[in-house]
Parts: structure tokens; C-alpha cells; sequence
């Protein structure tokens, strides 16, 4: 096995909900140093407020796009974390900036890797790459077709860059396919935030949740905090050229989920409210075999929805609270 400790690793997009819990692991692991790349548009300051204090994290405030900008930063780095992206919703209202950022972008990312001898690349896929499955639970051999997003089309368009890199200059790496992410450091603020966010705050203001739809479509959620665990789990790996899926392996629906949330929030009774479908995406149900993760990497999501929604409404609510102090100084 390998290790994180002593190593100086980068981490773009390292300032974002999922960069930000992988930091702070880092630095509890002996990581020599993290630099952090980010453009700051979806991550905070504040995300790494538990990490800069240790004098072995440095923010640089930079984009992926930008060429020397991502090969300074990865000068002398023997570990790359690829979490750098856009979100899905924004890839659709501007797909040449999608295309900039997530493909473009991750090229920058792996030339400059191998430029520095990188030891290893893990890259952040998706299960948008499936689309729609045919089968459930979809395990990591299923067929791309079914998607017809720019993001999943980006990501699936990663994961052979990666493939490529590997077999024309070695590099190694593993890539993962996030299901449904949640959980603290959600982007609160930006415009193409996630439904969780807008339900917690029509929730907090005495209004149903709103479910677009007819809320049975499901999706399998994963926690942030299990989300880094597995980062950091395939960077210690002896593996590489190799894509898992990353899950809780269960399946909820949306009128589920908005069921728990108003639990977790002590307003249970609040019915959700329906509104008209909006079509972003084709998907109706959401479900991974994780069997390649837990056998190869070791990797078994381990905190519950519920336990997990209770973190993210006290940490929304904590935020919202020092949001509100702010404005009153």
C-alpha cells in the first residue's frame, strides 16, 4: 500500500465541498504539503478554515483553464486529486464553457501531471456517464449511451483521456464515478445549486419542500465525507487504470428524501408540494453495485442518510447563521 504522508499533493478545485473534506484528511494523514488549486467560483475560504492552520496548506487562487497557471502549481507534486468542474445544470446553459472547463481543463491537468512525473492521478467521473441504466444496480461495465449531457459526455470523454495518458506516458491513475453527492460545504450561495439547499430554505421558512415531478424518480446518495474517504482510499492503492463507482448502494426517492429532510429539520409536518418536470437530465432511477469499490479498494460508504442530512441541515443552519451575523456588523 501507499501512503498520503510526506507527500506534496494537489488537489484542484481543493476549496469545493468535495476537495475541501479530501484537504482536510490530507492533512490528518502527514501530507507534506497540499496546494490547492481553485478558482474559487463554487469553493470557499471558509471550506478550508480547519486545514489552513496547519502551515501545510496553500490556496492558489487559479483556474484549470489556464495553462501555466496548472503546471506551476504542479511542479514537485507526487499525487494529483482531479475534483475541478462545473455543475451539471450550468454545463447545459453554457456548454462551450463546459467544454473549456471540464474537458480542456482536465487535459491541462494531466500534460502538466505527467510533465511533473506525477506518481498517481485520481480523477473525480460520474454517474452521469450512464445515462438512464438498463440494468440495476449498474456496476462500472455498463455502457455510456444512454447519456445525453454535456456533463456526462465531458466526463465519459475524461475517463478515455485518462486511459490514453495511461498507455502513452504511464501515467497512473483511478478514476471514480460520484453518485449523488450531499452534505456539509454544499455551495450555498452559487446560482446552480443543489435541490437540498433550496428545500432547507423553504423548509426553514415554514414552506413545503418542492418537488419537480413526481418525485419517483430515485437517486443513490452519497456523503461528501464517504465521497473524500474513497479519494483517499484509491490514491493508497496499488491500483491503477481503473474506474469505480462510488455509492451508498441504496436506493431513495425524491419523495423519500424530501420526507427525511423535513424529519431532519423537526418539520414533519410539511407535505411536499408538486410542480411541473424540468428536463435537465433523462434520469429516473439511480442505483450502484459498489462490489468493485468494496472488494478492490476497501471502500464501503459508512454514513447513513439520515445521520448525514442531520450533519448538512446543522452545518447549513450554522452558516446561515454567521451569514446573518456578517450583514448585522
Amino acid at each position: 500500500m501507499s501512503t498520503v504522508s510526506g507527500k506534496r499533493i494537489l488537489v484542484t478545485g481543493g476549496a469545493g465541498t468535495i476537495g475541501s473534506n479530501l484537504v482536510d484528511l490530507l492533512v490528518d494523514r502527514g501530507a507534506a504539503e497540499v496546494v490547492v488549486l481553485d478558482n474559487l467560483v463554487r469553493g470557499r475560504h471558509a471550506n478550508l478554515a480547519a486545514a489552513l492552520p496547519s502551515g501545510r496548506v496553500t490556496l492558489v487562487e487559479g483556474d484549470i483553464r489556464d495553462v501555466d497557471t496548472v503546471r506551476k502549481a504542479t511542479e514537485g507534486a507526487e499525487l494529483v486529486f482531479h475534483l475541478a468542474a462545473i455543475r451539471i445544470t450550468q454545463c447545459a446553459e453554457e456548454p462551450r464553457l463546459a467544454n473549456e472547463v471540464l474537458v480542456d481543463g482536465t487535459f491541462n491537468v494531466l500534460e502538466a501531471a505527467v510533465a511533473a512525473g506525477v506518481e498517481k492521478v485520481v480523477a473525480s467521473s460520474s454517474a452521469s456517464v450512464y445515462g438512464l441504466a438498463e440494468t440495476f444496480p449498474t456496476d462500472e461495465r455498463h455502457h455510456p449511451y444512454n447519456n445525453d449531457t454535456f456533463y456526462g459526455a465531458a466526463k465519459a470523454f475524461n475517463e478515455g483521456m485518462l486511459r490514453s495518458f495511461h498507455a502513452m506516458y504511464g501515467l497512473d491513475y483511478v478514476a471514480l464515478r460520484y453518485f449523488n453527492v450531499y452534505g456539509p460545504r454544499m455551495d450555498i450561495h452559487g446560482l446552480y445549486t443543489e435541490v437540498l439547499i433550496r428545500w432547507m430554505e423553504r423548509i426553514e421558512n415554514g414552506e413545503p419542500p418542492l418537488i419537480l415531478g413526481d418525485g419517483n424518480q430515485t437517486m443513490d446518495f452519497v456523503d461528501v465525507r464517504d465521497i473524500a474517504r474513497a479519494n483517499l482510499l484509491a490514491a493508497e492503492s496499488e491500483l491503477t487504470d481503473e474506474v469505480f463507482n462510488v455509492a451508498s448502494a441504496t436506493e431513495t426517492s425524491l419523495k423519500e428524501l424530501a420526507q427525511a429532510l423535513l424529519e431532519a429539520m423537526d418539520r414533519p409536518d410539511l407535505a411536499p408540494v408538486h410542480g411541473p418536470a424540468r428536463a435537465v437530465n433523462g434520469v429516473t432511477r439511480r442505483l450502484a453495485d459498489v462490489s468493485a469499490a468494496r472488494e478492490r479498494l476497501g471502500f464501503t460508504a459508512e454514513i447513513d442518510l439520515r445521520t448525514g442530512l442531520r450533519d448538512l441541515v446543522r452545518w447549513w443552519r450554522a452558516e446561515r447563521a454567521a451569514d446573518a451575523e456578517a450583514v448585522a456588523r
